[in-house]
C-alpha cells in the first residue's frame, strides 16, 4: 500500500512539473528571471557607460593640462626674452651712445672747481 501511494505520488509530482514546464505545448518562461536578467544589463550598461565617460572627461582635461602647461613655457620664454631685452635697453652704453648720436650731448671734460673758504 505504501508503495502505491509512493508511486501516486510521484505520477502527481511529474504531471505537475509538466504541467509547470509546460503550458500549451510552450515551455513556461521564468518571468521573475528574465526581468532580473534585464536590470543587470540595464544596470551594468549604465556603469559600463560611466566608466567610459569619466575616462574620456579626464582624457580631456590630461590634453588640456598639458596645452596649459605648454602655453605656460612660452610665456615664460617670452618673459625671459623681454627681461634680456629691457636689460640691454637700460644698459649706460645704449644711453650714452643715444644721447651723443640722436641728442647732440657729450661728455664734458674733466672739470675742478675750487672754492673760497
Amino acid at each position: 500500500m505504501k508503495i502505491k501511494h509512493k508511486k501516486n505520488y510521484d505520477a502527481a509530482q511529474e504531471k505537475k512539473e509538466a504541467k509547470l514546464t509546460l503550458i500549451n505545448g510552450r515551455p513556461r518562461l521564468n518571468h521573475l528571471l528574465r526581468s532580473r536578467c534585464r536590470l543587470f544589463l540595464v544596470v551594468f550598461t549604465i556603469f559600463a557607460m560611466a566608466v567610459v565617460i569619466r575616462s574620456g572627461i579626464c582624457a580631456s582635461r590630461g590634453y588640456a593640462l598639458v596645452a596649459t602647461q605648454e602655453e605656460a613655457q612660452q610665456i615664460e620664454l617670452e618673459n625671459e626674452r623681454l627681461r634680456v631685452e629691457i636689460a640691454q635697453l637700460k644698459s649706460p652704453q645704449r644711453i650714452k651712445q643715444i644721447a651723443e648720436e640722436e641728442l647732440g650731448m657729450i661728455v664734458p671734460r674733466k672739470m675742478y672747481f675750487s672754492h673760497d673758504r
